[in-house]
């Protein structure tokens, strides 16, 4: 793709410059979480993306992904972890190294750039965990918020994580901290409705989607959804969410059950209004099972 004429004379003597990307993944947003996706059917399961809003050129006004450049003392999955604590605002269970994307004409600039991506995944006890505030509705003109306080501009295109606290600075820099971090720049969509992103993240977000499905089929991943213990249908609504598409509840029963990856407890859901499901866990701790070189269990700071 590209996004600005630039000589080869003006690439030729420039490194390429690293930045992280994050795709981000969730049953559910965070409790009063901004949602930019329109309204879901009853029953209806969908995987949740966070997407930040441009506030510069170009793509003024477009979401991207989570992300920026990593710093000098980082490793990649530090500066992962960064930028998506400060677009978020909680820690991810999981953190995997996606893959590289490198394209000579993917910058906007005249310096290239390679964007090492990411994708995470947020259970219950992650989501139950961030620290957010009232929403704010998403203002309709980029680069400010629905109080007028502008949106401080990022150290380079790719993927700005607003500040909030840094905007009510350059307002007013007398003024106190009020406490109020809500930020209208930030919002999670579903991966089903997603609006039209900046540069190429698109094609990152689809790469993601790929292998979150490869290893839903062959891997325990859904356990980093649902928790340790599970109802068969809790587990049914992970897959249906990630494949986009309903599943026969008898079908994915007798499938799973068949596989031989799941433990009957012997225990039994509680505080529900119907007959209550069995619950299961997975026969080989999804912990171990998911671990490689490029995964890494996120531990809150």
């Amino acid at each position: 793709m590209r996004y600005a004429g630039v000589s080869a004379s003006e690439r030729r003597y420039l490194p390429p410059a690293v930045a992280v990307s994050v795709v981000a993944f969730a049953l559910r947003p965070p409790r009063n979480a901004t949602t930019g996706s329109g309204g879901l059917a009853a029953g209806e399961t969908t995987i949740w993306v966070p997407l930040v809003r441009r506030t510069r050129a170009p793509f003024l006004g477009l979401w991207a992904l989570p992300g920026g450049p990593t710093e000098w003392n980082e490793t990649l999955g530090d500066t992962a972890l960064r930028v998506l604590r400060a677009a978020v605002r909680c820690t991810p269970g999981t953190l995997e190294q996606l893959y590289s994307f490198g394209s000579v004409e993917r910058s906007a600039d005249a310096q290239r750039l390679v964007t090492i991506a990411y994708w995470a995944l947020y259970g219950e006890h992650e989501l139950d965990a961030c620290d957010l505030g009232e929403p704010e509705p998403i203002s309709s003109e980029g680069g400010h918020s629905q109080r007028g306080l502008p949106v401080p501009e990022p150290r380079r295109w790719d993927d700005p994580i607003p500040a909030p606290e840094a905007a009510r600075d350059a307002a007013d820099p007398n003024s106190a901290d009020t406490g109020d971090d809500s930020d209208t720049n930030v919002a999670w969509f579903s991966a089903d409705e997603l609006p039209e992103l900046a540069f190429d993240h698109a094609e990152i977000i689809a790469h993601a989607l790929s292998r979150l499905r490869a290893k839903t089929e062959y891997a325990s991943v859904a356990h980093r959804f649902l928790g340790p213990e599970f109802t068969l249908g809790q587990l049914r609504a992970v897959h249906e969410a990630v494949r986009g598409t309903p599943v026969d509840p008898a079908n994915f029963r007798r499938q799973a059950l068949a596989q031989g990856k799941l433990i009957d407890t012997g225990r039994y859901e509680t505080g529900t209004p119907h007959r209550p499901a069995r619950l299961y866990r997975f026969a080989v701790d999804p912990e171990l099972e998911a671990r490689s070189p490029n995964t890494q269990v996120a531990r809150s700071r």
